[in-house]
């Protein structure tokens, strides 16, 4: 193929996950890229129920429209203790995965300069004035490439930054007895055996008879798939539910890690979304944190209109906070529930969600951190410093 038929684009997204379809949503509402030409592409057609995305807020925000549910109170326990966690101001929000795809996807199908093609991408290679894109089917060349496909190798071939795995399966179930209280989300509960592991459960009710009920570990290793559904089976018998439906299923892991995926950047290519590092590292969560990005990006795009793509990470304190956390996690697994139990037993819930959210001061961050056991975080922090 010569070069005349290879087609050019301003911005080229590989990769159509969350961050990218959050950034390309937002530069068409800022109404300052008419004039670009973008293309996404992603093997993945974007058209499955293929996961769930929960977060926390306390202002309408632009994916109000597509919340399909949203809870003001959560509960928290472990084998010791049960506490029923008042959110306001802000509310527990649920989003369907293919409910997100289909907003955005119904947006952008709007502008004819933007192009979203079912190609697996197979290379990338940057040059000095461009970079150029093959996939299976044809070849690209773009002035900048945002790029979410994930490369593990990049962060498990290495051992300074631990690599742990927020992985999960989850059932949508129907019971025939009301045993859900639609009212509260089970944000983590501790109280199923630990097995030398961080291992929690996630009930996200949207009735009594119906909800997402998740079997969730913080640590290296996947299970089989029997032994997360033997607990998600155990955990719905010890609530009472006898007879039951399952409508759907999903599963995924997820790298909590703080391994400095930015270092990767070019003056064109930027890695984005988890393979940038914007997954929450010590939570996993990444809807909220790919909000926050999306958006530092859009504005990034704006103020410059010949970016270098490696400046635009900024590293804070509390990408230290989680590098202690995920030290701990990796050497002694089995602490997690008491980190995070004595985290929310007396802790100020609010407080802790805005601190998750990376928005507190930093008395506000002591007073979560003091919540914590001392003894794990004074050695993480001698470890961390001297290694």
């Amino acid at each position: 193929m010569n070069s005349s038929q290879i087609k050019h684009f301003d911005y080229i997204f590989t990769g159509t996950g969350l961050a990218s379809l959050m950034t390309v949503y937002k530069m068409v509402m800022s109404g300052k890229f008419t004039d670009k030409s973008i293309l996404l592409l992603d093997q993945d057609s974007k058209k499955a129920n293929d996961r769930t995305w929960c977060f926390w807020d306390k202002n309408e925000n632009v994916w109000n429209s597509v919340i399909s549910k949203k809870w003001d109170l959560a509960l928290f326990a472990d084998e010791n203790f049960k506490r029923d966690l008042a959110l306001k101001p802000y509310q527990y929000n649920q989003i369907r995965g293919i409910d997100f795809y289909n907003f955005v996807f119904e947006s952008i199908s709007k502008h004819s300069n933007i192009t979203f093609l079912n190609e697996k991408v197979t290379d990338i290679n940057e040059l000095e004035t461009h970079v150029y894109v093959g996939t299976e089917e044809n070849r690209y060349t773009t002035n900048y490439l945002f790029n979410s496909i994930y490369t593990k190798a990049f962060a498990e071939s290495q051992t300074k930054y631990p690599v742990l795995q927020q992985h999960f399966v989850g059932w949508f179930v129907k019971t025939e007895r009301e045993i859900f209280n639609p009212e509260e989300v089970t944000f983590m509960d501790f109280s199923v055996e630990q097995k030398g592991n961080t291992r929690f459960m996630y009930v996200l009710p949207t009735s009594k008879t119906e909800a997402l009920v998740e079997y969730t570990l913080f640590s290296e290793n996947l299970l089989s798939k029997e032994e997360y559904e033997n607990e998600i089976q155990s955990y719905l018998k010890n609530l009472g539910a006898d007879q039951y439906k399952v409508l759907e299923k999903e599963q995924g892991s997820i790298p909590m890690t703080c391994y400095p995926f930015w270092k990767k950047n070019t003056k064109r290519v930027l890695n984005i979304g988890t393979a940038g590092g914007w997954t929450k590292a010590s939570t996993g969560y990444t809807f909220k944190n790919s909000d926050k990005k999306s958006s530092e990006l859009v504005s990034f795009l704006q103020a410059d209109s010949s970016p270098k793509m490696n400046s635009f990470h900024k590293k804070n304190r509390f990408w230290f906070y989680d590098l202690l956390l995920l030290d701990i996690l990796h050497r002694h697994n089995e602490l997690g529930s008491s980190i995070f139990s004595s985290l929310f037993k007396k802790g100020n819930p609010v407080l802790i969600f805005k601190f998750l959210d990376e928005e507190t001061s930093l008395l506000e961050d002591l007073q979560v951190i003091s919540k914590c056991p001392k003894l794990p975080f004074v050695k993480a922090l001698f470890r961390v410093i001297f290694s």
